[in-house]
């Protein structure tokens, strides 16, 4: 069965973004934490992460918190993102189960 457009493949980039954005952060921010959470392994670039943020607002996956004058604008997560966050949660989860029974690898190995 063909998946829709709404369950295709999220980039690195943008999975990591959006499980940045369980809580308010600015752009800093989530640049932080991306590259914390990955260990130093995925490191946003400043133009990769504020071209994600646009579109994911676009989606309406993510959505700017009003500030006062002078603060940073912050993001945070939507119910459609949370959603959109799930599925793919879903499908990465199947990949890695496809991966251990293909290589019969035990549930427990992991």
């Amino acid at each position: 069965m063909a998946r829709t457009v709404q369950e295709t493949a999220l980039t690195e980039a943008v999975y990591y973004i959006l499980l940045s954005l369980q809580q308010p952060r600015h752009g800093y921010g989530i640049m932080q934490f991306v590259q914390q959470l990955s260990n130093d392994r995925v490191k946003l670039a400043a133009g990769t992460l504020y071209g994600a943020l646009s579109s994911l607002v676009d989606k309406g996956w993510i959505e700017a918190i009003e500030q006062e004058a002078g603060r940073k604008k912050e993001y945070i997560l939507t119910n459609q993102g949370r959603e959109r966050l799930q599925v793919e949660l879903d499908r990465l989860k199947e990949l890695v189960r496809h991966g251990q029974e293909t290589m019969g690898v035990d549930q427990g190995e992991q």
